[in-house]
């Protein structure tokens, strides 16, 4: 499972994916696309986030709830999709924002690899999900991984950002809080980018100027969010 994963990363996952929960997990998969079921992202792209962004290059992370469920979306980023795939609503809203935000021009494709490399974690709650049924891989497991990761990146000692976008994603701030000198890191906290809450803050929300204004503060250098 962790064969393609960079090495700051495996003494976090290590311990994690060897729990009974963790091979329950893997298990349940196999039994789930045994039966013929269509299960986001494909095997061997699930912890691409992981694989492109090294734990020890990040510098933000943008979480999200679970991949998207249509065909040929998901590839392990979130928010993401591949070359040549259309860009879904929430992903165009994002686009908006960068706009407003940066005045720079939206994208018409949408893989954010490149922001993936320049130290932007782009993970997901849930790792993966059935075609069509959004959330339905939810609370089977996922979470221990995904809290490990997200803890990480709180726990070390440069100063990093966490973009969290909706409710799901916000729970997860609440262990980050916890941390004692969780004051190192900024959490910018908005509605998700769906077109049913985007209107509610997320708009006007400027988390890509203000995640760069952080990290030049800190020494860390900005990120270009081009496309």
């Amino acid at each position: 499972m962790i064969e393609n994963i960079p090495e700051s990363w495996r003494a976090t996952l290590e311990p994690v994916i060897s729990t009974p929960e963790a091979r329950r997990l893997g298990g349940w998969l196999r039994e789930e696309e045994n039966a013929g079921k269509a299960i986001f992202p494909p095997q061997g792209t699930r912890l691409h986030a992981l694989e492109l962004t090294p734990l020890d290059k990040v510098k933000i992370v943008i979480l999200g709830q679970d991949p998207y469920h249509g065909p040929g979306q998901a590839h392990g980023l979130s928010f993401s999709v591949p070359d040549g795939i259309k860009p879904p609503p929430s992903l165009v809203n994002i686009f908006k924002e960068m706009e407003s935000d940066l005045g720079l021009a939206r994208p018409a494709q949408g893989n954010l690899a490149g922001w993936a490399r320049q130290g932007v974690l782009l993970l997901n709650n849930t790792l993966t999900v059935e075609q069509g049924q959004a959330g339905s891989h939810a609370r089977r497991g996922w979470d221990a991984i995904t809290d490990a990761c997200v803890m990480a990146v709180a726990q070390r000692e440069v100063p990093s950002v966490f973009i969290l976008w909706g409710s799901h994603a916000q729970a997860k701030a609440n262990r980050i809080a916890a941390l004692r000198d969780n004051n190192r890191h900024l959490l910018i906290k908005s509605p998700h980018p769906s077109p049913l809450s985007a209107y509610r803050g997320f708009f006007g929300s400027q988390p890509f100027s203000r995640a760069n204004a952080f990290l030049a503060d800190h020494g860390r250098g900005r990120v270009d969010w081009q496309i």
